[in-house]
């Protein structure tokens, strides 16, 4: 049996802030750590594989599992729909792991309301500038769809700004300065034991 319940670390953001790469080094950086992969209706890119990077399932499907309760949460973004399967992240918790999420706002607050003792981070681009700047940068996407991301960031930020929900606005204006800030952090946590303190920082109103 672990010593210790898991963390259940969340991190949000809009496309273009980094959050996938700050993930990735929470994984390496984080002892125990494991990632949760969610479940979503879009259709798969390039280069993404079923079960690894998420479980791609039909919007039929999808409904099927919220009327079963087997999301964690579960949000649509840009008409897509997105959900965290409960049960592995249950088991994980159970196992002593620190589980690393990344999810929107929406799925953001619910995990919130149930899982009040989660470390929850919304992660700002250094401005909105910069945030264009790194979505025009992948040349996967047409002027327009950029255009609905850039819409969708200033919606989740003032959501996020005004839920209460996300304790710690982090700006990745530098990889490894974010993912150092969010590892004291969990860090911190861990040594009180019972759970994070209210956040020092506001959310910055520079940025997006």
């Amino acid at each position: 049996m672990p010593d210790r319940r898991g963390r259940l670390v969340v991190i949000s953001g809009p496309s273009g802030a980094g959050k996938t790469s700050i993930c990735r080094r929470l994984l390496e950086l984080l002892p125990e750590a494991t990632w949760s992969i969610s479940a979503t209706t879009r259709p798969a890119r390039p280069g993404e594989q079923d079960g690894v990077d998420y479980y791609f399932l039909s919007r039929e499907e999808f409904d099927r599992r919220v009327r079963e309760g087997r999301f964690l949460e579960h949000a649509e973004y840009l008409g897509n729909l997105y959900g965290t399967p409960a049960e592995p992240v249950r088991a994980a918790l159970q196992a002593g792991k620190t589980v690393v999420m990344e999810i929107d706002v929406q799925g953001g607050i619910q995990v919130a309301r149930k899982v009040p003792e989660s470390l929850r981070f919304f992660i700002l681009p250094p401005s909105e500038r910069e945030l264009e700047r790194r979505l025009v940068g992948r040349a996967t996407e047409s002027a327009q769809q950029r255009q609905r991301r850039l819409e969708a960031a200033r919606r989740e930020l003032e959501l996020a700004r005004t839920s209460g929900c996300y304790p710690y606005f982090i700006v990745n204006d530098s990889l490894e300065r974010a993912v150092d800030e969010i590892v004291e952090i969990i860090r911190q946590a861990d040594r009180r034991e019972q759970g994070p303190a209210t956040c020092p920082n506001p959310p910055p109103r520079q940025g997006v």
